[in-house]
């Protein structure tokens, strides 16, 4: 029997909510966050115990810290979440339900905000979240986190800025981090291979730089790379999977430990959708990119139980 059109729009409801983001600047992940969490469920488990941290001196540089209700006595192992929005939006707050995710599973999660176009360009953004690690690297301990087992994660414009964390030393570098400083990542419907910029966010991201292969997480892959998760929808329609099956294929010339998981019918904002607990169950992105952490890390694959 077909379905009602009602239930066919609210079963596109990831890829109106892209579609929103992406014609208006408007994100509709603040409502799902209040949603998530007016949601019960095991994600109940987790709460935010520190909000607007700076960790700079501009005036995006804040950030939120999430941790589970009931941690043991272990140090937690941290995740950075960095946020999509094509580098011209999103908010940290808008987040939680991500950030809780990842807690309840747990660890200490931590969103960081960083400048966005127009106020700045390529790399000014990538300099944001490197500070943002830095003072995570620092501060993770007064939390509960352990410094030792630091992983990124992000989804979209997010994502792209992980991969680069991950893959390019410079960035490290630029904060007096040890090289090692990031155990793995998880990138969610990242955009990893996309030069030159024909569409009008990475003409404005990225176009007045002076040499676009160096904007490329693709350029910059390396045998050393911390493992990384390359999550895609086949159905992304805005940063189409070919991008992390381009990316996979160069790490796996350069033998470098990664794995990849291409969601049948998942579409752009599904695998971030995906991460909270009223849609949790369409695609299994926050228990393949918990266990894949947990396993780079030496953990065992589930989370304690209390």
């Amino acid at each position: 029997m077909a379905r009602s059109p009602s239930r066919r729009r609210w079963s596109n409801l990831p890829r109106a909510a892209a579609e929103l983001v992406d014609r208006f600047g408007w994100s509709p992940v603040a409502l799902l966050n209040r949603i998530d969490r007016l949601t019960p469920g095991k994600g109940d488990r987790a709460r935010r115990i520190a909000e607007g941290v700076r960790f700079g001196p501009h005036a995006r540089h804040h950030l939120d810290i999430w941790a589970p209700s009931h941690p043991d006595n272990a140090r937690l192992p941290v995740i950075v979440f960095f946020y999509g929005g094509g580098w011209h939006a999103g908010e940290r707050t808008d987040y939680g339900f991500a950030a809780a995710a990842f807690a309840a599973q747990g660890f200490l999660a931590i969103v960081p905000d960083y400048r966005l176009v127009p106020e700045v360009h390529y790399p000014d953004f990538l300099e944001d979240a490197a500070l943002a690690l830095r003072w995570v690297w620092a501060n993770a301990a007064a939390y509960g986190g352990d410094p030792g087992k630091i992983t990124l994660g992000g989804h979209s414009a997010g994502a792209y800025i992980a991969a680069m964390l991950a893959l390019d030393p410079r960035w490290l570098a630029s904060v007096q981090l040890p090289s090692d400083t990031i155990k793995a990542g998880v990138l969610l419907s990242g955009p990893f291979d996309f030069a030159p910029f024909r569409e009008w966010r990475g003409r404005a991201t990225f176009g007045g730089y002076h040499d676009p292969a160096e904007t490329q997480p693709i350029n910059h892959v390396r045998a050393d790379a911390p493992p990384l998760l390359l999550q895609h929808g086949s159905g992304d329609r805005l940063v189409y999977a070919k991008n992390s099956r381009s990316l996979d294929a160069a790490l796996t010339r350069v033998g470098a430990r990664h794995e990849m998981r291409i969601y049948k019918g998942c579409d752009h904002a599904g695998t971030v959708v995906a991460l909270s607990r009223p849609f949790r169950g369409r695609f299994p992105v926050l228990a393949d990119a918990t266990a894949f952490l947990r396993s780079a890390l030496g953990l065992p694959t589930s989370p304690p139980t209390t």
